[in-house]
């Protein structure tokens, strides 16, 4: 089917934002700070993370694979559509919009497992202090990283075989700036009800329940903290889960806006918007956020430029 599919459309034609001539520009501008922001940002925690010995435990270890999802996640979605802008060609072929799709779905598929343990390891750390050493050891960390990558990569891999492996119209046009998944599943001309139903199952177990996890979590982290005597101790344990919420909250909430909104309310071009926040925001925001609310990481970055400086300084001199 996919052959056949191959021989009816190669390529397909993107109307991104062409419905918003006057502020074509303004979105590109934006998308293109976003992107290096979101690049900048991320590659300086995966390396402080690599580099600071002191960062060697496992929040930082799933901060740095949480920065390399985004690096992929932001550039499978808004690289094609900047490199389009400035080429001036809203095209891409049938191979290239199955990649962009599985990547893009792999990428936001694996985050939404992560956070959840993420959430289970701030849970942990406050909840359980004294056994969060044993607990969440080094083993036990691989293996909830690679838990959420393979269930990530699998449900994006069934999504995207359950939507190519459809008969396309003659419509080759795309209304959105990527190859979203619900924007190529419009050009479908056969009945799409049992794609719906795989992303339907594939959308509850990958956003509500983990979801519902992370307020469980939070739940018996926020009872903990209420009974922490010191003051100091409360607005610690506070801070340190309030940057990780403040990302849950963005991405879930603009994840099941997309997602799991009813067929009633079917607009493309606020989906375009959203699908700007998930991809090109909220990527953005992770390292600020991460970065501006904890200690541990500004000390590294301080004593990560101090070094770098003291280089550059030593080097001219000794030569």
């Amino acid at each position: 089917m996919v052959k056949a599919n191959l021989t009816v459309i190669s390529n397909f034609i993107f109307l991104g934002f062409t419905h918003y001539p006057k502020v074509k520009v303004i979105i590109f501008v934006l998308c293109l700070l976003m992107y290096l922001i979101t690049l900048l940002g991320n590659i300086i925690l995966i390396s402080i993370t690599v580099l600071d010995s002191h960062l060697h435990k496992p929040m930082y270890f799933f901060l740095s694979n949480l920065s390399f999802l985004d690096i992929w996640y932001t550039s499978s979605a808004l690289t094609p559509m900047l490199a389009n802008f400035v080429s001036g060609k809203n095209t891409i072929s049938f191979s290239g919009c199955a990649v962009q799709m599985y990547l893009s779905l792999a990428m936001g598929s694996t985050e939404c497992v992560l956070l959840s343990m993420m959430a289970y390891d701030r849970y942990v750390a406050i909840c359980n202090p004294l056994r969060y050493p044993i607990i969440m050891n080094k083993s036990v960390c691989v293996q909830i990283v690679a838990g959420s990558w393979v269930t990530g990569c699998l449900t994006a891999l069934v999504e995207t075989m359950s939507v190519l492996h459809q008969s396309l119209s003659g419509n080759s046009i795309i209304n959105h700036f990527t190859c979203e998944i619900l924007a190529v599943l419009k050009l479908v001309c056969v009945d799409t009800s049992r794609v719906q139903l795989i992303m339907l199952v594939i959308s509850v177990l990958l956003l509500p329940v983990p979801m519902l996890l992370i307020c469980i979590s939070y739940a018996f982290i926020l009872s903990n903290i209420l009974r922490i005597n010191s003051v100091g101790g409360q607005s610690k344990a506070f801070s340190t889960c309030a940057a990780h919420l403040t990302v849950v909250v963005l991405f879930y909430g603009t994840a099941l806006s997309m997602y799991l909104k009813t067929s009633a309310i079917d607009s493309q071009e606020i989906d375009k918007f959203i699908a700007l926040v998930y991809a090109g925001l909220t990527p953005m925001l992770n390292p600020i956020i991460y970065s501006l609310r904890n200690k541990d990481v500004k000390t590294a970055v301080k004593k990560l430029l101090i070094r770098n400086a003291l280089c550059a300084f030593l080097i001219p001199s000794s030569k």
